[in-house]
């Protein structure tokens, strides 16, 4: 996955609009980060949760770690992009949208 294919798919979520964060670009929903790419070349970053962190980062150790310091304690996660696929890049986006999404766009896109 090239950081323009992750860009493409953060913005395809809805409502998902692109700003920047520290000279990061990153990608919110309600004014809210759900993903940063680009301040480590061939990283994105995704807001989970504990639960879901763990869980990628035990199902899937190459692509997923937990960022370092106090942010990744609340679930912040590296995405390595160069190993993993846009199946899973979405799967994990969508996560962090409806992490961050608020609670009436989330009624109205529910699965």
């Amino acid at each position: 996955m090239t950081p323009d294919a992750f860009r493409k798919l953060a913005l395809s979520l809805p409502e998902a609009v692109e700003s920047s964060h520290f000279d990061t670009p990153d990608f919110r929903v309600g004014d809210k980060i759900f993903a940063t790419a680009g301040r480590i070349d061939g990283q994105a970053v995704l807001k989970l949760t504990a639960d879901q962190q763990q869980m990628l980062c035990k199902a899937e150790p190459r692509m997923f770690a937990p960022v370092a310091s106090a942010w990744g304690r609340k679930g912040w996660t590296n995405l390595m992009l160069a190993k993993t696929n846009a199946a899973t890049a979405r799967s994990a986006l969508w996560m962090a949208w409806r992490n961050t999404a608020p609670k009436k766009l989330l009624k109205a896109h529910s699965e």
